[in-house]
């Protein structure tokens, strides 16, 4: 059975996609020349500035489009639903945004963007424009708490790409940049529940199969699986779930603050986020953790996938700065 889309050819769906992106967003956005599928801020890149070069697959939108702007990402490469860029956009990128004092690529850790991003940066040094990578691992579902380093990175990228962005928009050093992103990496949680699949352009077929009264704890942005499937539970038994195992890695004492990203998969309504966001709330106020902000949306999305996820970052005066920081892009601002 295939699913319904409002689409005209499954295979150019990402090209006209970011046709109209670019007619909605032209005091944000422009592409570089001759490369359509590489997405500059028409604000962001200046002289002696670190570039912040993000990207990833289509699909996760606004993740990553939605983040380009002045304070925030320098630019953006992207490829297919669910698929890395290649190599070529990820350098007009990074030669889009360097401005004398470092490019700093960021993204989610999948296999097939390191190897193109890695790429990018060995072609960017032959243009003399030095790279540094921080990968963003924020999926407290996908691996062990001692193999960290191999997690995926989520929803997360919300607030590690926004720490990040502050620190280059701020003129910091190259040095700087790049700690602030690792430690805005570190101090990152997420988890995630699916309720049901979501579909590809261009096969219109459900990319995975899960009962109708189940749901996936864990379960990855591209239909990864998870860490635990059952019956579906209520709203608060989800979120209890969920923030269990944040808590057990970020280990909240009282007096303690963080920020809150409740995010939809796609298809799940605000109705059902803001309930979760008010079991989030409550749990926080149990252990004396208060919330310095808090997003309930569409920030990292699978499609039209059911489900959401919970993002907390553990913030210091230093990440509350970086998170404040002004933003303005095409899909988010803040300050």
């Amino acid at each position: 059975m295939q699913t319904k889309k409002i689409i005209n050819d499954g295979n150019r769906t990402v090209d006209e996609m970011l046709e109209g992106i670019l007619a909605a967003h032209p005091r944000h956005l422009k592409s570089a020349e001759g490369s359509p599928r590489s997405i500059i801020a028409r604000d962001g890149p200046r002289d002696g500035k670190v570039g912040l070069v993000i990207g990833g697959g289509s699909g996760h939108e606004p993740t990553f489009l939605g983040f380009v702007g002045k304070g925030l990402a320098d630019a953006a490469a992207i490829g297919n639903v669910f698929a890395s860029p290649p190599p070529d956009p990820i350098l007009e990128c990074a030669k889009a945004a360097s401005g004398g004092g470092g490019v700093l690529f960021m993204y989610g850790n999948y296999a097939g963007d390191v190897m193109n991003f890695d790429m990018a940066a060995e072609m960017a040094a032959m243009d003399d424009i030095e790279v540094r990578t921080v990968l963003t691992t924020d999926d407290v579902a996908s691996a062990p708490r001692d193999q960290r380093q191999k997690r995926r990175g989520v929803a997360g990228n919300f607030f590690i790409f926004k720490a990040a962005g502050a620190a280059c928009d701020r003129m910091l050093s190259f040095d700087e940049c790049e700690r602030i992103a690792r430690k805005a990496n570190d101090h990152t949680f997420t988890m995630g529940v699916a309720l049901s699949p979501c579909s590809l352009p261009q096969t219109r077929r459900p990319n995975f199969e899960i009962g109708p009264d189940e749901m996936e704890i864990g379960m990855g942005i591209h239909g990864e699986p998870g860490i635990a499937r059952g019956k579906l539970k209520t709203a608060d038994e989800i979120t209890d779930e969920m923030l269990d195992k944040i808590f057990d890695e970020m280990a909240p004492a009282r007096g303690d603050k963080v920020a809150v990203l409740v995010n939809s998969l796609g298809s799940t309504p605000l109705m059902e986020l803001y309930i979760m966001n008010r079991r989030v709330k409550r749990r926080l106020d149990d252990i004396g953790v208060s919330v310095h902000a808090t997003w309930v949306g569409n920030y990292c999305t699978s499609l039209e996938m059911a489900g959401a996820s919970v993002t907390l970052m553990h913030l210091d005066g230093e990440l509350q700065t970086m998170l404040d920081h002004p933003c303005d892009c095409a899909m988010f601002r803040a300050g």
